[in-house]
């Protein structure tokens, strides 16, 4: 009966923890993110009634996650467009954009191409945002670079825009494409949008035709990392074809004040009674800055001259109206994973070069291995990594690890492979590692038992790090004076998780994973 009770309890308990918890705002208002962790360039769709989202995974799999909502406020993730890397493709998995046409639904995406690793554009396509995708392959292969795709219908035809010449000297440009009927390849030769002539950079653009005008809303300057000075600007014409003209009042939309440090890339969708808004990502400011850039909600208007411009005004604005009427936002929720199902929970992910068959449930238990990259010794790699998008700057996270043997397997605060700190088991020894751009570094060690050990990380909204592991109904603090803020490398934001470093046929055996903001 006891275990009956036990059991019944967890079940409860875990029906709790899978909803979220109302943020306190005045009612009709919500504030930004409306997704919270990081999740760039975004792309926002109306599908059969339900808004779906996805943005850019980088390193991280499963690739482009999708996420529903009824409101426009409240995200739900429930699944992504795919488990593994197309076969064109490797690294650097950046600003899908979904597009719907004929029933269907379409991801324009950037990919680094095999073997020479230029960062061009694929194109997957699925039934509903909800069903898996088919990948066909790469779409636009320009230049050096042809990323940040965006897709519209004009005059009966379909056209894709893209940033090209990010990285030769000329300038760069917003160039467009007619497509096929089916959107899966280009028609004739492209054309000239806009042209970044100040130098400012120009990317993440949207297209669409509002009142007799084409509108571009598009990001300029620094797109990422501690200096991130993003913005968005918007140019318009009355030939989606061009010539454009560029608003006198830009940006219209920017950080740089107590709320957001910075914004940009984003797309626009309609609601059923033609009211604009824009998702793009934002950096936040102070300590949630280390959150990443995460998706923000902005309604948009004309303005009597015939521009567009922000309801809230040019700065970022955390606190908004919300679009539908009765919407009261959800906070994030605590998150366990006990194992128990037959799939990971959703809103995990793992790192390139993504193999799940490294991740296995059986039996209440996950198993994780780490297969090492190519041409690297075992143990002089990152490994795998399991890990969770931090939706707030202060959390606490834990597992309970099974077993004790050579591979290393443990809790991380993880940047990518050459970036992050991890407490671990390994031979014997509960130990605290670092490495920083490479270079690895025992922090702490200490002899433990042989199995069932359970370790702990808090993080404060500084982003400093408190090591603890428990041995024998004890606990123990890691001395250590850690901050995770040098994991952060360009676009890396630091995500709490598992880790697993060694051989395949020692893996880290975990009995639960439970993080509490």
């Amino acid at each position: 009966m006891r275990r009956i009770a036990f059991l019944s309890f967890l079940l409860v308990l875990g029906l709790f923890l899978s909803f979220s918890i109302p943020v306190r705002m005045p009612a009709g208002y919500f504030s930004n993110p409306v997704i919270c962790g990081d999740v760039p360039d975004p792309s926002i769709i109306r599908f059969g009634g339900t808004y779906y989202a996805t943005g850019t995974s980088s390193e991280w799999a499963p690739l482009y996650p999708i996420f529903e909502s009824k409101d426009l406020v409240n995200w739900k993730q429930i699944g992504s467009v795919f488990n593994e890397p197309p076969a064109w493709t490797t690294r650097s998995f950046w600003a899908p954009e979904l597009f719907c046409a004929d029933g269907k639904v379409y991801c324009y995406y950037t990919a680094r191409r095999k073997p020479d690793g230029l960062s061009f554009i694929g194109v997957a396509v699925s039934d509903s945002p909800e069903k898996e995708f088919t990948d066909c392959g790469p779409v636009v292969q320009f230049g050096k670079e042809a990323i940040d795709a965006f897709v519209f219908e004009a005059e009966g035809n379909r056209y894709i825009t893209f940033k090209a010449y990010g990285l030769d000297e000329r300038p760069i440009e917003i160039l467009c494409y007619q497509l096929s009927n089916d959107g899966l390849r280009t028609e004739g030769e492209p054309f000239t949008l806009l042209r970044d002539d100040d130098g400012i950079g120009m990317e993440g653009q949207c297209v669409f035709f509002k009142d007799g005008w084409w509108y571009i809303l598009y990001a300029a300057r620094g797109c990422c990392g501690p200096g991130s000075d993003y913005e968005v600007r918007v140019a318009r014409s009355r030939d989606f074809k061009g010539p454009y003209e560029y608003y006198s009042g830009n940006p219209i939309l920017s950080g740089g004040n107590e709320e957001f440090q910075s914004c940009g890339h984003g797309t626009v969708v309609l609601t059923p009674d033609d009211r604009m808004f824009y998702m793009c990502h934002s950096y936040l400011a102070g300590h949630d800055f280390y959150l990443g850039r995460q998706p923000m909600l902005s309604e948009l208007e004309l303005t009597d001259d015939g521009w567009i411009r922000c309801k809230t005004g040019k700065k970022a604005a955390l606190s908004q109206k919300t679009p539908f009427p009765r919407t009261r936002q959800r906070r994030p929720a605590p998150f366990r994973d006990s194992f128990r199902g037959k799939a990971l929970r959703q809103g995990w992910m793992w790192n390139y070069p993504f193999s799940d068959q490294d991740i296995r449930l059986r039996r209440g238990r996950l198993n994780l291995s780490g297969t090492p990259a190519e041409g690297v010794e075992a143990g002089k790699w990152g490994g795998t990594a399991l890990c969770l998008r931090a939706p707030v700057s202060s959390y606490s996270f834990e597992t309970k690890v099974l077993t004790n043997g050579e591979s290393l397997r443990g809790i991380t605060i993880y940047g990518d492979d050459s970036n992050y700190a991890a407490l671990a088991v390994q031979s014997g020894k509960v130990c605290l590692i670092t490495r920083t751009r490479g270079e690895e570094t025992i922090v702490y060690q200490a002899p433990c038992k042989a199995g069932k050990i359970i370790l702990r990380c808090e993080v404060d909204p500084s982003s400093h790090l408190r090591f603890s592991w428990k041995d024998r109904g004890k606990w123990i603090d890691v001395p250590s004076d850690l901050s995770a803020t040098p994991l952060i490398q360009w676009d890396r934001m630091f995500r709490p998780g598992l880790i697993h470093r060694g051989k395949l046929t020692d893996p880290g055996i975990f009995e639960y994973f439970s993080f509490s903001p």
